[in-house]
């Protein structure tokens, strides 16, 4: 074998280990991986990375600017330990807005791994463990606040909890409409071919965010912020599964004719036996690539409908629901900082698309070739 790391003896790898390798020159890829791990996590445990929970005020500082965290004091003093100072406000005579500057009098530490408010991890664990506090006279508010006083950077976590949960789970419902009415179509055929298609055709052919927004206007208004969260997700998972559908159908009239599917079928399997155990498998990694690319697009249907109101609504958190506070063009003036969220959506679909690219190249080297020619 050879000495370089970007060198192998085919005959020494399996098919992951040569994805794997490939995959790995993606650097974009890998950082995108790292970045969606580090967010998917601090969004499971956003109870515990947070200070605040999402209702929490602080009538000190109503839509108060991020905070900026020290180490060196104004005396030019050194410390180990990070640090904010306390807001001092005061109202502007000719704009009457609140203008916030730093008051060096109030020195709040940061303090790792320490108790704070009490809280529930997933609604099982009783606990007031905080990943950091500035204990109990003391406030931080590292993205500012919002027109309650609420801490945005505890807000923006907890809403990363549902627009990547949605996006998750309406990507596994897209993944079983595709793969189950493409495999269908594309191993029997005939009319059954032919009512799918027309079926995908008539989807395709619809505009997608009106539909959208008219389904999500009609759910019930009684309904509970759980079943206004599986409503969403239903209705961006039915306009979802047509293009999959179509690529899964090509895969299986090409599959359908090879000689181990052939030999299964005269061996006397099932069809669900020969779709599922026999030619689902084969494209495998192509299904994957092909989910981890479609998750943007729920996040950001999520978020569009949340941000026009007619999608999830307070007090569910969401990423949508906090950009709803940026609709006016005057907020995003004096308050900039409530933006954070759509920095978020942005950074989190970037980096599904590159890493959805890095697998696309890695499990088919000749794909980006194909893009460019």
């Amino acid at each position: 074998m050879s000495d370089s790391p970007l060198e192998f003896d085919l005959d020494e790898v399996s098919p992951r280990q040569l994805i794997w390798q490939r995959f790995k020159r993606h650097r974009l890829a890998m950082v995108s991986i790292v970045f969606l791990v580090l967010i998917y996590l601090m969004a499971g445990f956003c109870e515990f990375v947070t200070p605040y929970g999402t209702e929490t005020r602080n009538v000190k500082a109503i839509n108060a600017p991020p905070m900026t965290i020290r180490f060196v004091d104004e005396g030019g003093q050194i410390s180990l330990r990070p640090f904010v100072y306390g807001y001092d406000m005061h109202v502007n005579a000719d704009t009457w807005m609140r203008e916030y500057t730093e008051n060096t009098n109030f020195r709040y530490p940061i303090y790792f791994f320490s108790r704070g408010e009490r809280y529930r991890l997933w609604g099982l664990i009783d606990t007031d463990l905080h990943l950091f506090t500035t204990g109990h006279k003391g406030y931080v508010h590292f993205f500012g606040t919002d027109q309650l006083g609420r801490d945005l950077f505890s807000r923006v976590f907890y809403g990363a909890r549902i627009s990547l949960s949605i996006g998750i789970v309406g990507v596994v419902l897209t993944l079983f409409l595709g793969i189950f009415f493409g495999g269908v179509a594309g191993y029997l055929g005939g009319i059954v071919d032919r009512l799918v298609q027309r079926i995908i055709e008539v989807l395709q052919s619809l505009p997608t965010l009106p539909l959208w927004m008219a389904l999500s206007a009609a759910l019930p208004v009684a309904w509970s912020s759980i079943g206004v969260y599986f409503g969403i997700t239903i209705i961006l998972s039915l306009f979802g599964w047509p293009v999959l559908a179509r690529q899964v159908r090509g895969r299986f009239l090409a599959l359908r004719e090879e000689d181990f599917v052939i030999s299964a079928r005269l061996l006397g399997a099932s069809r669900m036996r020969i779709i599922f155990k026999h030619m689902l498998p084969s494209f495998t990694s192509h299904t994957i690539t092909t989910a981890t690319l479609a998750i943007p697009g729920m996040i950001l249907g999520e978020t569009a409908l949340s941000f026009l109101g007619i999608g999830l609504r307070p007090p569910v958190v969401s990423w949508g629901v906090l950009m709803q506070q940026a609709q006016n063009y005057q907020v995003i003036v004096m308050t900039p900082w409530l933006l954070i969220p759509g920095l978020f959506v942005v950074l989190t679909v970037m980096a599904f698309n590159f890493l959805g690219d890095g697998l696309r190249d890695a499990i088919d080297p000749y794909s980006a070739n194909r893009e460019a020619s």
